[in-house]
């Protein structure tokens, strides 16, 4: 099940606010998606995610289709039950992490041969075995298989005739992942995926058969693949308003707080990306003055928070009051940069809630610009908040 309604649009630009109903919930749009690869989202509990505001979080369908295994998961009815999440869940294909895999897999019309990274078993991935694997999951929304267009190889930049090659072959899959997933009677939404790599006329030809094939929501996929940021930007801006209106749209592994705030000018309404845990965990916290590196020197006495105007955990404590309105509760950068450089698992922790909280407060306030009707407005202020610097 999914239905989708736009509550409101911005004149100045292609963002719109929405709600999104799917079967374990309703999701307000725009949203980032916390990402859970092995069902968790790396040092974060299901408590602290539900407490900072997450509306629906990913899983991911290659590993989990490594470890537990479809019988363990079929046993919990679904990732619901086996991670303790209420919420919605997307799961995606499985097909970026066969393309990662570089030449442990072969990739041909029927699907993906490849050895297995766990412990070398010889393994196949099909448009079908993802939706078999997908439905086992009950995720509320599954996403089609497709190639994942690689921007280089080997310092090979993908031709146009090569990105054609892939695109129509991901179309081919979507067909046939939409027909095992109706053939499953999966109760929830299946996405297509639009591909083409950085040449439009390709997005374009991708969008229009997709659309044709009449998928309850629509992907971005195949950008944040290694292209400079300019093309990346570049298929951002083109192609999520061609998209039907009615429908939701998802850009997939994007990105910076920069990207969320131009992806949504650009009509994008789904964000994920393990940018928010990944830096966490390597010392770079996300604030609304700019990015800060905790294992910097200077912050080993500084008794100030990580962000002043931040509320969550590691800013504010309990207490939810930011330390510009008065708080104190929270921890300092001094308490920071000492567990970092002690390598204790705290700090990864802290930090990982703190830039989850960003990301996600950040889209908090995105769709109360739009609810306004001043999103020109902050998204002006906002970039020249995180210019400004920490």
């Amino acid at each position: 099940m999914l239905t989708f309604e736009v509550l409101k649009t911005d004149p100045s630009s292609h963002a719109r606010r929405a709600t999104l109903t799917l079967n374990h919930g309703v999701v307000q749009t725009p949203i980032f998606m916390p990402v859970g690869t092995y069902g968790t989202v790396k040092g974060v509990t299901p408590a602290s995610l539900e407490a900072m505001g997450a509306q629906i979080i990913l899983g991911n369908t290659f590993h989990l289709w490594m470890r537990p295994g479809q019988e363990v998961m079929k046993s919990f009815g679904g990732l619901h039950a086996f991670e303790r999440w209420n919420k919605p869940i997307l799961t995606d294909s499985g097909g970026f992490q066969v393309w990662s895999l570089g030449e442990m897999r072969k990739i041909t019309e029927q699907g993906v041969h490849f050895a297995s990274p766990v412990n070398g078993d010889k393994l196949f991935m099909s448009p079908e075995v993802s939706m078999q694997i997908q439905t086992g999951l009950n995720s509320d929304i599954v996403m089609q298989l497709d190639e994942c267009t690689p921007y280089e190889t080997k310092g090979h930049i993908t031709t146009e005739a090569e990105a054609r090659q892939s695109m129509e072959m991901s179309r081919r899959w979507a067909q046939r992942s939409k027909a095992e997933f109706q053939r499953l009677e999966n109760p929830n939404a299946l996405f297509g995926i639009v591909q083409g790599g950085m040449f439009e006329h390709l997005r374009q030809e991708s969008l229009d058969a997709l659309v044709e094939m009449d998928f309850p929501g629509y992907a971005i996929g195949g950008v944040s693949v290694g292209e400079p940021k300019e093309e990346m930007r570049r298929i951002m801006a083109h192609t999520p308003h061609r998209l039907p209106a009615h429908k939701p749209r998802y850009l997939m592994g994007v990105g910076t707080p920069e990207d969320l705030v131009e992806g949504v000018a650009c009509g994008v309404d789904m964000f994920d990306c393990v940018m928010p845990t990944r830096n966490a965990r390597n010392g770079t916290l996300f604030t609304r003055f700019g990015d800060l590196k905790i294992r910097n020197a200077r912050h080993k006495a500084d008794h100030r928070p990580l962000d002043e105007t931040c509320t969550c955990y590691a800013c504010a404590g309990n207490s939810g009051v930011s330390w510009a309105e008065g708080g104190r509760e929270g921890f300092s950068r001094a308490y920071q940069h000492h567990l970092d450089r002690c390598g204790e698992m705290l700090g990864p922790m802290l930090a990982s809630i703190h830039n989850l909280h960003y990301y996600l407060n950040l889209m908090k306030e995105v769709r109360a610009a739009l609810e306004a009707g001043m999103f020109g407005e902050f998204r002006q202020r906002f970039h020249a908040e995180r210019a400004r610097g920490v």
